[in-house]
């Protein structure tokens, strides 16, 4: 049976022409190969006719996936796609058969073209859209091409137009036209990786065409160069039109458009890599009617513009802002990006809810949460206060059923709603230790058992006090209650929550609680930990950190994190508590000699005041979230880059120096954060509820450290400083804050695409490999490391085999020196333990969390146990993924062809079968899948 194939599907012949795509084709050209491998019995042979159908099957498949938009595709790539079958399924015989037939049948095709009489090229017609056929302008093609090469080393035009022409045929349509380069250009990016930039500027040339006919009502394109004279008139003709269109806020129309069209800055649209753009050209950028009319700059000076709406000089404040997105140095959260200036701007990245105790007050939970995730919000439940399993409902005199179900329905909604498509909806529900549904919570990812029990799409995370933690450590019992009897543990932290536990273990043991069951404590811990490496959940959050040492507790307790565990903020059935965030790009404020301190202190001033200026213009889907976080205005600074600052300044991650670098550059982020947050309350006022709060104290993050030594001595936190620190806290104490809470290090999965920098603090997951995103597949090359092998003369065709052959790591390639074998270690190669190092030393800066991924090359129960008892003890409020070696890696045949929407194999976190050491009583686990989390940026 033959894989079906739409109607419409073409193949490009050698010479020009196009025919319809037939499968059968495929099948009987594998089968011809079997034959001249096994001889004319493999033509009756049913092991070889069902190989052949599975065969011509996979390949229909990946071509059907790579498809382009004028559904057409070159008869070498699907010779080239069966050439990868046969060595995939290991018929290296067969395949070595069909490489000399293609061999050959080239020579032939070679020979006969010198002996041509006619030599010259095919004329080649364009089809526009209203089926007018036009003569294809060849010279503007080789101009665009040109362009998008200018000042970048080690790229050829002369390469790309070659690839280009050869997928053109007579009455290729516009949008194919436009296609056909950038895929040229982009199965480069393994050998060079300034062709990702190339591609990006081709694919600007084809966003152009786009948005300018649109805005103008007339067919019109313009290249780069020409766009210095046309960004300012085709500015004022955007704002119109997205108005016209519904999509932008009219009170943009109130702005002086031409003093902001002036003030835009064509030649940074030259700055992105394809990855970058291809993102924002798939679910950033304003369309209507599937066509794009927003250009990039036009893109930054909306948000800018969104954000400045409310400022009394508007305009010098949104070219402020303007300055900052587009020049890459700090970059607003994706909810912001979508939404800054439209007519619903939801801004706001996180969104943190405690859900109650009856059904009215569930099912609000439930309808929040559809709310909020409506407009891009990243959720973050604590449902520790829902009775479990077997406690009394007075109201029914039954028994209930405990938090799962209710799970269910909550996962179920999150994927009912998914942000208008531009992204997955997504949730992560907490629940503490002492929870009596705490085990049946820990397998609610597993894949086995009752499936109305499961939840597999939605995250969780335990909430772990330190009294678990330490009778872990000392081997003790541990008791799990049923909140509706023990209603005060869900609001007590360190010392105070001691004592009530306590008191709880006596009145059970006295028999006055109903519900309750003792467990080991080191039992319970290790199927904890078995769970997370089984199903990649529930994470390690850690409650008594977070509250200890938030800036808040006076007015409410942090119940949970949020989706990314990098927030840590008050809730209750009154307030559900919403963080604005933004990251800096590190990697434009390092300079050869080190932090440049001057210009990171502008550039979180202007972050901090966007941050900010989000808080007053956020529409609010829910009063609660309004009403929190107008009162408490908390933000989230964070920071990106950090690999590629390191690698730039020659320190290896595993390494005294980068945790030296990871404690410096976050402590001058604080020092500005919060000097920024003054400074605005200076201007603005203070936030609501500052009296009481630790800044009211003159109690900054460093110094609340000592509070969470009172609550648990023995924490290994280093307190070290090199600022004037002093001075800033007198200024905090006396003028006050504008922000409750103002740094959070979210993972920045998105938004460090869009500025082609590594994720947030992550080490490199890899130096070659093929990232995938809702935007399809994309190469992903280290580029410094490849100037670095270049600069030895050792970057080759046989260094890029290697680096595929062993999974984008360097370590195993003989002739690579020691040194950069040390600087662009992977994930894997790096201990974990330098991870939580710099972690530590980064939390002690931060008044909220980090999302901080925890790799492990081969993970056993010893290993597990030994990093999250290390991650406890060195002061982590929360911890994120942990991830495991993968199973599938970068493709080892060839990455042409491989990425943006034309997917075929990426490099993911898979999951196969890896034995726990036995001893540890582990059994079996496995590796988790790359999560590749988008849903806080």
């Amino acid at each position: 049976m033959q894989p079906p194939v739409e109607p419409g599907w073409r193949v490009i012949r050698r010479n020009g022409a196009v025919t319809p795509f037939d499968p059968v084709k495929i099948t009987v050209a594998l089968t011809k190969a079997f034959l001249a491998v096994e001889g004319s019995t493999a033509a009756g042979s049913r092991r070889v006719h069902d190989i052949v159908a599975e065969l011509t099957e996979q390949v229909v498949t990946v071509l059907t996936r790579r498809i382009g938009e004028g559904r057409t595709f070159h008869i070498e790539d699907v010779q080239d796609q069966v050439e990868l079958a046969l060595m995939r399924g290991e018929h290296h015989r067969v395949a070595r058969a069909y490489v000399l037939y293609r061999e050959d049948r080239a020579r032939e095709r070679a020979a006969a073209k010198a002996d041509s009489i006619e030599t010259a090229a095919p004329k080649l017609n364009v089809r526009a859209e209203d089926g007018t056929l036009s003569p294809l302008d060849q010279a503007r093609l080789a101009a665009v091409v040109s362009e998008a090469c200018e000042g970048l080393e080690a790229v050829s035009a002369d390469a790309i137009l070659t690839e280009t022409q050869r997928n053109l045929y007579d009455g290729v349509s516009l949008d194919e036209l436009s296609l056909a380069p950038i895929l040229a250009a982009r199965t480069l990016i393994e050998q060079e990786p300034n062709y990702a930039f190339v591609s990006a500027r081709l694919l600007l040339d084809r966003l152009r065409r786009e948005a300018l006919t649109l805005v103008s009502g007339r067919a019109e394109q313009a290249t780069q160069g020409e766009m210095s004279g046309r960004y300012a008139t085709y500015f004022a003709d955007f704002v119109k039109t997205g108005i016209d269109a519904g999509l932008i806020d009219p009170e943009l129309d109130r702005f002086d458009l031409a003093r902001l069209g002036a003030a835009l800055k064509p030649e940074r649209d030259l700055n992105f890599q394809y990855l970058g753009l291809q993102t924002l050209y798939d679910r950033y950028f304003l369309h209507t009617g599937a066509k794009r009319f927003e250009l990039p700059q036009a893109f930054f000076m909306r948000v800018a513009m969104g954000l400045a709406i409310r400022e009394i000089d508007r305009e010098a404040r949104a070219i402020e802002f303007y300055d900052l997105l587009s020049s890459f140095d700090f970059m607003a959260s994706t909810p912001t990006l979508f939404n800054s200036g439209t007519t619903r701007p939801q801004l706001s990245s996180c969104f943190l809810t405690t859900i109650g105790d009856d059904l009215e007050a569930i099912f609000k939970g439930v309808k929040d949460n559809a709310l909020l995730a409506k407009y891009s919000g990243g959720l973050g439940n604590d449902w520790t206060p829902v009775r479990g399993l077997g406690a009394h409902i007075k109201g029914t005199n039954g028994e209930s059923q405990g938090v799962v179900p209710f799970l269910k329905v909550a996962n179920d909604t999150a994927i009912a709603v998914n942000q208008g498509g531009k992204r997955k909806g997504a949730v992560c529900a907490y629940l503490e230790t002492w929870h009596i549904d705490i085990e049946e919570f820990l397998d609610l990812r597993k894949n086995t058992g009752d499936d109305r029990r499961r939840t597999h799409d939605m995250n969780t995370a335990n909430w772990v006090p330190d009294l678990f933690m330490q009778r872990v450590e000392e081997d003790g019992e541990w008791t799990l209650f049923s909140p509706d009897e023990t209603p005060c543990l869900h609001d007590l932290t360190g010392n105070s929550f001691r004592k009530a536990y306590e008191g709880y273990e006596a009145w059970a043991a006295a028999g006055k609680l109903k519900v309750f069951r003792k467990v080991r404590a080191l039992d319970l811990w290790r199927k904890m930990l078995t769970m997370l490496f089984e199903t990649g959940h529930p994470w390690i959050t850690f409650k008594d950190p977070c509250n200890i040492r938030s800036p808040q507790g006076h007015v409410g307790v942090v119940h949970s994190s949020n989706l990314c565990t990098e927030i840590t903020l008050n809730t209750s059935k009154d307030e559900v508590a919403v963080c604005n965030l933004g990251s800096v790009n590190l990697l434009n404020h390092v300079t050869e000699q080190g932090l440049d301190l001057d210009r990171l202190a502008k550039t979180v001033g202007t972050a901090m005041r966007m941050l900010d200026n989000v808080i007053d213009i956020n529409f609010y889907t829910i009063p609660e979230a309004r009403a929190s976080n107008l009162k408490h205005r908390p933000v989230g600074l964070g920071l990106m880059g950090f690999q590629d600052v390191i690698q730039k300044l020659r320190i290896p991650y595993s390494s005294d120096e980068a945790v030296k670098f990871a404690d410096q550059s976050m402590e001058a982020i604080s020092y500005h954060a919060i000097s920024a947050s003054v400074d605005l309350a200076a201007e603005r006022g203070r936030y609501a509820s500052f009296d009481g709060s630790l800044w009211s104290k003159g109690i900054l993050p460093i110094d609340s450290i000592a509070l969470l030594e009172q609550a648990r001595p023995g924490v290994e936190m280093d307190t070290s400083s090199t600022l004037d620190w002093e001075a800033l806290r007198s200024r905090v104490r006396t003028i006050g804050m504008r922000n409750s809470n103002t740094m959070a290090i979210a993972p920045t999965a998105t938004i460090s695409n869009i500025c082609g920098v590594s994720q947030s603090i992550e080490p490199a997951y890899q130096n070659l490999f093929v990232k995938s995103n809702m935007s399809g597949d994309f190469t992903v090359v280290n580029a410094q490391l490849v100037r670095d092998l270049k600069a030895r003369d050792l970057w080759d065709e046989v260094m890029v085999s290697d680096l595929k052959y062993f999974d984008g790591s360097i370590g195993a390639v003989d002739r690579i020196p020691d040194d950069l074998k040390a600087l662009y270690a992977t994930a894997f190669e790096i201990d974990v333990a330098w991870l939580v190092e710099a972690a530590s030393r980064r939390q002690k800066w931060i008044d909220q969390a980090q999302s901080l991924n925890l790799y492990i090359a081969n993970p056993s129960g010893k290993k597990l146990d030994e990093l999250y008892r290390l991650a406890w003890r060195k002061g982590l409020k929360t911890t994120y993924y942990l991830r495991s070696r993968s199973a599938t890696h970068v493709e080892k045949s060839t990455l042409k062809g491989t990425d943006g929407k034309l997917n075929a194999v990426s490099a993911t976190v898979a999951a196969v079968p890896i034995e726990i050491d036995p001893n540890a009583a582990w059994g079996k686990a496995c590796t988790i899948d790359d999560p590749d989390c988008e849903a806080c940026q």
